[in-house]
């Protein structure tokens, strides 16, 4: 009886929609917020990887920079 509902059918396509609705909720602010300081915009993609989004806020908070207050690159 317990196993039915632990391994059943847990996963439907419900639970899916709604863990897409959320990825794309999550990785495209991160996608714009890694371009508009310049970086590659895929790395936004490493929010959705449990201990890779901490270190990507961390990244962000510390790092340099290579765009300025104008939108242009830094020489």
């Amino acid at each position: 009886m317990m196993n039915e509902y632990m391994m059943g059918h847990s996963m439907g396509a419900g639970h899916f929609l709604w863990m897409l609705v959320i990825a794309i909720a999550l990785v495209i602010p991160a996608w714009r917020l890694c371009q508009r300081i310049g970086y590659p915009g895929w790395i936004g993609i490493l929010v959705l990887i449990p201990i890779l989004n901490l270190a990507l806020l961390y990244f962000i908070a510390f790092s340099h920079w290579p765009v300025n207050k104008s939108g242009e690159d830094k020489p």
